[in-house]
This record gives C-alpha cells, sequence and structure tokens, in this order.
C-alpha cells in the first residue's frame, strides 16, 4: 500500500471486457467525480491477463506484472462485476487468481460496486474472494448503482444527478475508510 504523503491513488477494476459495460462505466464515473488529491485509475488490462497458472507465478508475465504494479502503488481498490451464473465473472476471478500469492492485496482497502442491485450472488461470491485473500473490505463504501437496463454511460451517469451524488457520497466514504486502515495499520501491536 502506498505510504506517502501526497495524491491518494486509487485503483478500480471492472470485471466485464464488455464494450458498453455499466461496471466499467460505474468506474469511469467514479474517476471523473473524484476530487482533487484523489486520482481513481481505471485498470484496462484485464483482458490481457493470461489464464492463472501457478507454474508461472515465479516469472514475470508482462500483463500480471502491471496489474502487481499498479495494485502495489496503490492506496485502494473499487472492484465492479456483474453477476454470471451466480458468481463473479470469470475474467475477474482470473485477475484475483494472479494477485493471490502476492503481498500487494493484503490489506488493502476495497470497495465494491454493484451495477444490479438484484444481482446479490456476485457480490456475496466477491466478498468470500476478497477478504480470502486478506483484503479490508469498507463496508459503509461498498454500494448498489441502478443502471441494469439504462442505457447509460459515464457521461450519462454523471448527468443524473441522483446517481451522481451517491458516486460521490461513496468514493468520499471510501477515502475516509482507506485514512482509517492507514492509521490502523500504522499503530503498533
Amino acid at each position: 500500500m502506498n505510504t506517502y504523503k501526497g495524491k491518494m491513488k486509487i485503483l478500480a477494476l471492472s470485471g466485464s471486457l464488455r464494450e458498453k459495460s455499466y461496471n466499467k462505466a460505474a468506474l469511469e464515473a467514479l474517476s471523473l467525480v473524484a476530487p482533487e488529491g484523489v486520482d481513481v485509475s481505471v485498470f484496462d488490462g484485464i483482458r490481457d491477463l493470461p489464464l492463472f497458472n501457478p507454474d508461472l507465478e515465479d516469472e514475470r508475465v508482462l500483463p500480471v506484472a502491471i496489474l502487481k504494479d499498479a495494485l502495489g502503488v496503490a492506496d485502494g481498490l473499487v472492484i465492479a462485476s456483474p453477476e454470471y451464473a451466480h458468481g463473479i465473472s470469470g475474467v475477474l476471478k482470473n485477475a484475483l487468481d494472479w494477485l493471490v500469492s502476492g503481498e500487494e492485496f493484503v490489506g488493502m482497502p476495497i470497495m465494491l460496486i454493484n451495477t444490479s442491485p438484484r444481482a446479490t450472488h456476485a457480490q456475496e461470491a466477491l466478498r468470500e474472494v476478497v477478504v480470502t485473500m486478506s483484503g479490508i473490505i469498507v463496508e459503509r463504501a461498498c454500494f448498489s448503482i441502478p443502471l441494469l437496463g439504462s442505457s447509460l454511460d459515464a457521461t450519462g451517469i454523471l448527468n443524473n444527478a441522483e446517481l451522481h451524488a451517491l458516486l460521490k457520497l461513496h468514493l468520499r466514504t471510501f477515502c475516509e475508510g482507506i485514512q482509517a486502515c492507514r492509521v490502523s495499520q500504522s499503530q503498533p501491536e
């Protein structure tokens, strides 16, 4: 986790490869409402990750190294995943599997976004994976944003006053959660 004073860096992962993904749109909108001093970077390299293979973990697989490096300098991680067959998407699970053996994820503050409030199974599965990997879910920052069937892209989300306010509120809450994690992690045991 980034411990320097300065700009707060947040990495955002979409579990969808769709061109007009609501998950990606929500993350892009989130990056656009970030206040000064907060950088939300949507990671597009998830599509380049090879299928997880533990035999390759000791090798420097470039797309994996890029993901680990991005997470290594991040103060927090935002994940938005669609629900496929009552679970998280394969592409997101693959990305998380690549992060299991590294230290980048351990103790990382996590914010979960659900773009289809009726899709609860993926969120439950994602919570299980994140906690198992020793991520810290900032519960107050996690939220559902009703985008399914809306046809909204990032601009449309920002032009909707209610959705815009929802993103800003939860991002501010997540930043507060990241700060609380920093304080907690710096306390001697």
